[in-house]
């Protein structure tokens, strides 16, 4: 019969191999957009950052966007509008409560991947006159992730095309 001991036991010190296995766990779920930027070559299209885009990164670069904006389902406004389901609605029309400026008003049309392109690289220059006083997102990766982030936040997860314009 043994007699368990009142001493709590150390674990053992990790092998070297459980620390390599550790490492690669680690690196094969790190962000592999260097990775991507490098595949893509100097002036990638929008087409070609799109088609490798990653709607997971692109939810941790909208943190810098939750400064001002909300993404969940009936979050409301804050400083800007809820951006939820934004793909496919009309511009200046995804929040009935948010006070659009006219320059935004003004553009007319829909939020599709390509205009949020535009418009998240540089918004005072597609609306000159907005309100929103954010300076752009400069990287073309960053923004087809964070548009394919977007994308995925809408009522029926599919983007634009799925996600007809409220009345």
């Amino acid at each position: 019969m043994q007699i368990a001991s009142s001493v709590p036991r150390r674990s053992p010190r990790p092998s070297r191999a459980g620390l390599f296995a550790l490492t690669l766990l680690v690196a094969a779920c790190s962000d592999d957009a260097p990775e991507r930027r490098r595949a893509l070559g100097e002036n990638p299209s929008f087409g070609d950052a799109i088609r490798v885009a990653d709607a997971e990164r692109g939810g941790r670069l909208f943190r810098a966007c939750a400064a001002c904006h909300t993404i969940g389902m009936g979050a409301g406004d804050r400083n800007g509008p809820g951006l939820y389901g934004v793909m496919g609605k009309p511009v200046a029309g995804n929040s009935r409560r948010f006070a659009y400026t006219g320059a935004l008003r003004s553009l007319g049309g829909v939020w599709t991947p390509d205009r949020m392109d535009r418009w998240l690289a540089a918004p005072a220059k597609m609306a000159p006159g907005t309100s929103m006083t954010f300076r752009g997102v400069a990287d073309p990766l960053d923004r087809a992730d964070i548009i394919a982030f977007l994308q995925a936040q809408s009522v029926v997860g599919a983007g634009a095309a799925a996600s007809p314009p409220r009345p």
